[in-house]
């Protein structure tokens, strides 16, 4: 699991870089044109092999898989500006991308199966009425629990923002922390999700700041507590995608993706649960998502072939799709009728983590611009570690992304 996959970064790389990195993997055996299928380089064990399987079977045409090592998204938003880059390649395209004409219409390749998709990590593939890529698996973040740890502390899993600042004091001993958020306490992975836990949104539907609110400054406030109590664990040998820090006993609770499910489960048996991030005030569980889609490169010579591939795989194929998610890594089909069947998500854990994401996820909006992402951030660490009066911090975020939002408008 990279974290190429969780944020985009901005284009900033030159041809050089697109001809320094990557190598061909594989190449299908169908007839017909030669398409290009980017892949960043993921890190489960056999993914790159299933992928070269699934370009090898398909007929229509001949599909040379590339696996990308380095800044992939980087990578591919220099490489659409180019007429040497992908037909076919995984990304979630951004704002500038579609109204820029980088990438291609994929809106009736749906057409009959749209309502299968989750709905939370298709928003962010629609604009303008129209899908511009289909999601390939959802990544999941959640609050990971030792069971006995909280029983002999006689703390119940938190349900609500304000329980959790309380059960990480209490659970925090000279040897173990109540809770990990990352090494930064929480200011670089959480994003959003408070806000949204909060009953807010990054961007309103309407495409308006959605925490311009009281209750936002109280969210982000509770962060600071946890870290002034000294409840949070920090500096520990690895971050927060890693869950080393709970199964070595140095947390209590921990903050983490799905992806580390099948090793806690393996460690720890059934001395642990997932939570969503709990809800605050009037607000409700939080559950941040996300998810690369096929996108079809709109400089691509062959974009009716390569539409075609997509629809193949990532529509019709739903054998391949819930071998994707399953078998090289632990994800959750972005199909909900392959998610409900999937034998891995069924029962305990899985089946939970399953139901909360369904129940209570969120992505970042397509609206939400760098610049915003860049400044509520910034502030976020500094009301974390700082100490910053979350209420004059939010308000000079609200004036960046309501610059950004009017921008957008302007700019269609």
């Amino acid at each position: 699991m990279t974290i190429s996959r969780r944020a985009l970064l901005a284009a900033g790389a030159g041809a050089a870089l697109l001809t320094a990195c990557g190598s061909d993997t594989g190449r299908g055996s169908g007839a017909g044109p030669e398409l290009s299928q980017w892949y960043h380089q993921y890190g489960e064990a056999g993914t790159e092999q299933a992928v070269e399987r699934y370009a090898d079977a398909y007929r229509k045409a001949r599909v040379a898989v590339e696996w990308r090592p380095g800044n992939y998204d980087q990578q591919t938003a220099a490489a659409l500006l180019t007429d040497s880059g992908p037909d076919v390649f995984e990304g979630s395209p951004t704002l500038d991308q579609i109204r820029g004409g980088q990438v291609v219409d994929l809106s009736d390749l749906l057409q009959g199966v749209e309502d299968d998709f989750n709905p939370a990590v298709l928003a962010p593939k629609t604009y303008g009425g129209r899908i511009w890529g289909v999601p390939q698996v959802i990544d999941t973040q959640l609050l990971y629990y030792r069971k006995s740890l909280l029983a002999a502390a006689g703390v119940q899993p938190p349900a609500t923002l304000d329980a959790l600042v309380d059960a990480a004091g209490k659970l925090t001993t000279k040897k173990v922390k109540g809770l990990f958020l990352g090494n930064d306490g929480g200011a670089g992975v959480l994003g959003g999700t408070p806000l949204y836990a909060a009953g807010l949104q990054l961007v309103t539907a309407d495409g308006k700041v959605g925490f311009d609110d009281p209750a936002a400054a109280r969210a982000l406030a509770a962060l600071h507590r946890l870290y002034a109590d000294k409840s949070l664990l920090l500096g520990a040998p690895a971050d927060w995608s890693d869950p080393s820090a709970l199964l070595q006993g140095l947390t209590a609770m921990q903050w983490s993706g799905l992806w580390a499910l099948p090793q806690v489960q393996r460690e720890l048996g059934d001395d642990f649960g997932v939570l969503p991030f709990p809800e605050d005030g009037s607000g409700a569980p939080s559950v941040p998502v996300g998810a690369y889609g096929a996108v079809v490169s709109a400089r691509g010579r062959h974009q009716a072939a390569a539409k075609d591939f997509v629809r193949w795989l990532w529509v019709e194929r739903t054998d391949y799709q819930q071998d994707f998610a399953l078998s090289y890594g632990f994800h959750i089909p972005a199909r909900v009728s392959l998610a409900r069947k999937a034998a891995r998500l069924r029962t305990g854990a899985a089946a939970e983590a399953v139901r909360l994401t369904t129940e209570h996820g969120y992505a970042q909006p397509l609206l939400w611009t760098p610049a915003s992402q860049t400044a509520y951030q910034d502030a976020l660490s500094r009301i974390i570690r700082g100490g910053a009066d979350p209420e004059s911090e939010l308000r000079t975020v609200i004036r960046t992304v309501s610059a950004e939002l009017d921008r957008v408008r302007r700019n269609p």
